[in-house]
Parts: structure tokens; C-alpha cells; sequence
């Protein structure tokens, strides 16, 4: 009776939920995936059985056959079918039979009714099809049907709302049915801990995992504990990990390899080596054996750190005790040749990975084709870039930049162009990055008019010009000599919302020494100080040349004095042109005699 009415109580709170859905107003999305085994998660009724070796032809065989059967196989024969189908990801498939049975069971008299595991396997594949909407009206229709969700149920339709990105609405969820009498499983908790984890809310996560020792009756484990840590060492944040790993000894858990693999490769990423080492060693005393993540991260790192000889001895090892090296490590190895210039044993890497069944992928080509972009070898990442593109990987926006930016350093804007026009037909949709790595090339090659096309076709689009870019162009427009211009956007950009910085004021006030508008630079530098805007040692090098090259000693000297106090010194630049002043007669006499004072010189 109780089970009953906490039921009704649900069925109330769903029905109001899902008005809310409908009405999309209810949490934006944030899309994350799911990192530890679900497969407790879809034990529907006994799944295992003779079709788990089917092809799907063959299961819709199976499928058609029951129907004709009399009499009919009960249900769960037909949960077992269903399970299989949903273990070779045909979801569609397994959704169309759903309806097949649900229809037969209302309109027929044969006793084939759809139980709540078949509910269950329904909402899981609607899940899997980014159809969470789909999943939740299954929900409703489990309580119109008088059916009891079990554990299962809520956690597969928690599990879709944070695979399809609404982590709040799954929270929210969550929340409400255990106000209204649910009791959550480990793998409910683990479910919205990983939720939010992925999407950078570790506090909330932890506040969670307290809420479950507090409980009593659902204890949190290895699963949810690794998770938080995971997310610690992910936001930097190893110390708290580690304390975290220290407790688990005391409330009986044992740590396993994908604890220590977080732990490690946070550890690495903080150059902590002492205590990764210390970590490895103790997972070797306690019998846990290194996976390819492990291995992985340790490829990864040495060649991070140039020991790239020795990461290819890691990978041998791994070989050696049976562990298959994946896509990630593979690329880890490759990416470290690259970064020494061996690009030549990046591709033998690259052969090697495809010889072990290894199917590069985009991140894979990627990095050989940043490989080629370094070494100047723009024709091979060409060709890597358009083979890649045959064999039906669609590039990212990452490739797509990297490949932009080597046609820019090779002073190739407009084949640039052509790919940006690519990007704009195709997809993905170009962003910031690019469009900046454009701008800078054309203002290089002298086509300002250009980069100001390029600039309108950047708002034209939906996109904010940010600072870089603005910077970009006020660079361009300088080394245009188009002054005025450059310093009316420069002053523009507070009633835009941007806030210039010292290298927005850099390229201006450089400009403007040279030109001997000494006036207006200093102008423009009071303004920048007004904004809260410090010089740095860049700027400062530029103040003090501006007012050598204009025989202002005074000013000079003072502002040079002012670098040095501030903890900065004269650059190559700076320095080259003080000797140069010193031994020519371009200096009035008496400035020439307070500059050797200044520096000492007799």
C-alpha cells in the first residue's frame, strides 16, 4: 500500500515535470559521457539467453517466429530478444518491436504484455537515440499502466537526461522521486556524481558523496570515489585528491586502476614525477595491473617531456604484457616525435598503428599534419588533410586551423581562404581562432582592405570580435600607416564592451614615436594609464626609444629609470640603439653627455 501511494506521488510529480519539458523551459543543455560500466544498469529480467550470439537478421527472425508461436512466449522470452538487439546498438530496431509488443498488448487478448522491464529496455534505447522526450513519456505511461519502476528505470532515464546534456534536470529529478520515497542505489549516485563531474561541478559532486555516507544504507564505493578524484586532479586540484585517496583505506576501500590512473596523470600534469613514480610502484605491490589508459598517460608525459625514446620503450612494455596500445596511445607517441621534428618516426608509428588493426583517427591525423605545418612540410600536410577527408573522416575545427595557419605562414592567404570558404559550406563553422590566423596573414601580406571584408564577413556571421581580433586589425591599420583609423577603433572599443590592453596601445604608440607625433603618444599613454593599464617591459622599451629617436633625453631617461625600478631592463633593441646614438653625432651634445651619466660612462 505505502509502495502504492509513493507510485502516485511520482506519477504526480512526472506529469508535472513534463508539462515543464514541453514548454522548454527546464535547464540548458550540457552534454557528457557516461565513464564506467553501466552493464548492471540493463540486467533486464534475465537478458542472458540463446539470442546474445545472433546476428540481427537472425534476431528478427527469432522475433517474427514468436509472434507466430502458440502459445505466445511469455515476455521476458521477449526482453531476452530485445536486450541482445540493444547490445549491437540498434536501437531503432529494438524500439519498432517495442511498439509491435505494446500494440499487441492492448489490442490483442493474448497474454504478451509489455512488463516494466520492457518499459525499461524501451526508455534506454530512446536514451541512446537523443530522444530523452520519448523516454519520459515511456515514464508516464509505466504509471497510467499501474506498473511499479523498479531501481533500473529511474537510473537508465537519469543516465539519458545526462548523456543528453540536461545534468540539471536529472539532479532535479533525482532530488524529487527521493524526497517521494525512492531509495537510490549506488549506481544512481554514481550517475549524477559522474554528471556532475563532467560538467566541472566536482563541490556539488562531493556534497552528494557526503549525503550517501551519511545515508547509511547506500555506502558509497570505489565507483563514486574514483569519479570525484578523477575530477579533482582534471581542475588541478591533487592535493584534495590525494587526501581523498589517503581516507579510503579507512572506510575499507580498496583503490583501483582507474584511481591510480587519475591520481597519476594528475600528478604528471603538475610535474610531480617523485610521487607518480611512488603511486606506480604501489599499485605494483598491491597486484593492480597498468591498463592502456595507465600506459597511456606515461606515453604521454615523457613525451610531453622530450623523452620520447623512452615513452616508445613504455609502449613495448605494454606490448610485451599483453596490453593492446590504442588510438590515444598511439598518438601520444606520434604527437612526441612530432614535437622533436622526427616526423619521419612519427609516420613509421602511424604505419604501425594501422599494421596492429589501430584505425588512426581525426586526433591522429591531426597531429602528423601539425607535424608537417612545423617542419615546413605544408604539401605533405596538404595531402595528408585531403587523403584523410577520402577515407571519411570529416575534419574538426582544430584541423581545419591547423591547416589554415600553415598556409598562413607560408604566405598563402587566399588558398586560406578557400578552405575558411570550405568550412562556411560544409562545416564546421569557422570561430574566432580562425578568422584570427586569417586576419594576421592578410595584414601581414599588406591586403588591409581585405582583412576588413574579412572583418564585416565575422559579424555578418553571429560572431563577437574579440580583443585579439580588434588588436589584429589595429596592428594592420598601423603598419598601413592608416593612423587615424587605427587610433579612432582603439578608442572605439570601450562603447563595445572591451577593454584594451598593452598590446591594444603597443602597436599604436610605436607607430606614432616613429612617426614623430610625440604629442599624441604620450596622449594616448596617459589614456592607457587612466584605464588601468601598466606598462610592461615591452612597452616600456618602445616609451624609451620613441623619446631617444626624438632627442626628448629627459623623458627618456626618466621613463628608462621608471623600467628599471619596476624590475624590467632595456632590450637587444633598446640597447642597440642607446651605442648606436652614443657613436654617432645624431644626439644634440648635452643630451649625448646625460645619457653616458645615466649609464656610467666616462
Amino acid at each position: 500500500m505505502m509502495m502504492r501511494k509513493r507510485m502516485a506521488a511520482l506519477q504526480k510529480h512526472f506529469n508535472s515535470n513534463n508539462n515543464k519539458s514541453s514548454a522548454g523551459t527546464l535547464f540548458p543543455p550540457l552534454s557528457f559521457l557516461i565513464s564506467y560500466s553501466t552493464h548492471s544498469q540493463t540486467n533486464y529480467h534475465s537478458t542472458k539467453g540463446p539470442f546474445n550470439s545472433l546476428d540481427l537478421d537472425d534476431a528478427l527472425n527469432s522475433f517474427n517466429r514468436m509472434l507466430r508461436t502458440r502459445p505466445l512466449p511469455p515476455i521476458q522470452r521477449f526482453n531476452q530478444l530485445l536486450s541482445a538487439i540493444v547490445k549491437m546498438k540498434h536501437y531503432s530496431v529494438a524500439i519498432s518491436l517495442f511498439r509491435q509488443l505494446h500494440l499487441l498488448g492492448i489490442t490483442s487478448s493474448r497474454l504478451v504484455k509489455p512488463d516494466i522491464y520492457t518499459f525499461t529496455i524501451a526508455i534506454n534505447c530512446f536514451c541512446h537515440s537523443n530522444r530523452v522526450d520519448f523516454a519520459s513519456s515511456i515514464l508516464g505511461k509505466i504509471f497510467k499502466l499501474g506498473l511499479e519502476p523498479t531501481c533500473t528505470t529511474f537510473n537508465t532515464l537519469i543516465k539519458g537526461l545526462c548523456l543528453d546534456g540536461n545534468v540539471a534536470r536529472a539532479v532535479r529529478f533525482f532530488d524529487d522521486i527521493v524526497r517521494k520515497g525512492f531509495q537510490p542505489d549506488p549506481i544512481t549516485y554514481g550517475t549524477i556524481i559522474n554528471g556532475l563531474c563532467k560538467i566541472g561541478n566536482t563541490r556539488a559532486a562531493i556534497l552528494l558523496l557526503k549525503d550517501m555516507e551519511r545515508m547509511g544504507n547506500c555506502q558509497p564505493g570505489v565507483v563514486q570515489y574514483s569519479t570525484i578524484i578523477d575530477s579533482l586532479c582534471k581542475d588541478k586540484k591533487v592535493d584534495e585528491a590525494l587526501k581523498m585517496f589517503s581516507d579510503l583505506a579507512g572506510k575499507g576501500i580498496t583503490p583501483n586502476v582507474f584511481t591510480y590512473t587519475s591520481l597519476i596523470h594528475g600528478l604528471c600534469n603538475l610535474g610531480q614525477w617523485k610521487e607518480a613514480v611512488r603511486l606506480l610502484s604501489e599499485m605494483t605491490t598491491r597486484n593492480i595491473s597498468l591498463n592502456v589508459q595507465t600506459y597511456s598517460v606515461l606515453v604521454d608525459t615523457l613525451c610531453k617531456e622530450g623523452m620520447v625514446k623512452d615513452a616508445h620503450k613504455v609502449l613495448d612494455l605494454m606490448v610485451q604484457r599483453g596490453v593492446e596500445p590504442d588510438t590515444i596511445t598511439y598518438s601520444a607517441l606520434m604527437d612526441g616525435y612530432c614535437l622533436l621534428g622526427k616526423i619521419a618516426d612519427a609516420r613509421k608509428i602511424l604505419k604501425c598503428m594501422k599494421a596492429q588493426g589501430c584505425e588512426p583517427d581525426i586526433f591522429t591525423y591531426s597531429i602528423l599534419i601539425k607535424g608537417y605545418i612545423r617542419s615546413k612540410m605544408i604539401d605533405e600536410a596538404l595531402r595528408l588533410f585531403n587523403d584523410m577527408s577520402r577515407k571519411g573522416l570529416i575534419p574538426n575545427i582544430v584541423t581545419y586551423n591547423t591547416i589554415i595557419g600553415g598556409l598562413c605562414d607560408v604566405g598563402k592567404p587566399l588558398d586560406a581562404c578557400v578552405l575558411v570558404d570550405e568550412m562556411q559550406t560544409h562545416g564546421p563553422q569557422p570561430d574566432l581562432v580562425t578568422y584570427a590566423t586569417l586576419l594576421v596573414c592578410l595584414c601581414k601580406e599588406k591586403r588591409l582592405d581585405e582583412a576588413l571584408l574579412l572583418f564585416k564577413m565575422i559579424e555578418d556571421n553571429g560572431l563577437v570580435p574579440d580583443i585579439v581580433i580588434y588588436n589584429i586589425l589595429v596592428d594592420g591599420m598601423c603598419n598601413a600607416g592608416r593612423l587615424d583609423a587605427a587610433k579612432e577603433l582603439l578608442l572605439s572599443l570601450p562603447k563595445k564592451g572591451l577593454q584594451p590592453n598593452t598590446r591594444s596601445y603597443s602597436t599604436m604608440i610605436n607607430r606614432l614615436y616613429k612617426e614623430g607625433k610625440l604629442k599624441e603618444a604620450n596622449e594616448l599613454l596617459s589614456k592607457m594609464k587612466e584605464h588601468g593599464c601598466s606598462p610592461n617591459d615591452c612597452m616600456y622599451n618602445i616609451i624609451v626609444r620613441g623619446f631617444l629617436q626624438n632627442n626628448e633625453m629627459s623623458e627618456a631617461l626618466q621613463h628608462l629609470q621608471t623600467m628599471l625600478d619596476s624590475g624590467f631592463s632595456a632590450d637587444a633593441s633598446t640597447m642597440d640603439l642607446v651605442f648606436n646614438l652614443l657613436s654617432t653625432d645624431r644626439l644634440d651634445p648635452s643630451c649625448k653627455e646625460e645619457l653616458k651619466k645615466f649609464l656610467g660612462i666616462t
